[in-house]
Order: structure tokens, then C-alpha cells, then sequence
């Protein structure tokens, strides 16, 4: 393989990631809290996943309204 064709991720995949760890953690202590972390564990991935799938679906800029393709009159 070149250096050309390195294997690309998805761009949210660390989101994913950092999310599911994250919320693993939180899982963790919330087990240990309740004293059953075999609940603990699925409560914290799920909420990771959906922090991390937030975060991924999060865009820089978005709602601003400074997006310069969108719909000038006679740019086209």
C-alpha cells in the first residue's frame, strides 16, 4: 500500500469513541453507586454513545447564518 492509499476513518469516529469511553467511566461510578455495575456499565455506554453521536453531528459554525452557499440571488 502507498502512502497515497492510507486507509481513511469515518470523520466521527473519535467522537464515537471518546463518547463511549467517557461514558463508560460515568457508567462505572454510577454502578459503583448503585452497587450493581453490571447495570452500571450498558447506562454509561448508552449515554456515551449519544454524547458522542451529538458531538459528531455537531458542525463548527452551524446556525450562525454565515454559510456562504446558501441561496444568493443571482449567484448562480
Amino acid at each position: 500500500m502507498n502512502e497515497d492509499q492510507k486507509p481513511t476513518e469515518p470523520a466521527g469516529a473519535p467522537m464515537l469513541g471518546a463518547g463511549l469511553a467517557i461514558g463508560v467511566a460515568i457508567g462505572v461510578a454510577i454502578g459503583v453507586a448503585m452497587d450493581n455495575i453490571a447495570l452500571g456499565i450498558p447506562i454509561g455506554m448508552a449515554i456515551g454513545l449519544a454524547f458522542g453521536a451529538a458531538f459528531q453531528a455537531r458542525k463548527p459554525g452551524a446556525g450562525e447564518g454565515d454559510d456562504e452557499s446558501a441561496g444568493r440571488a443571482g449567484d448562480e
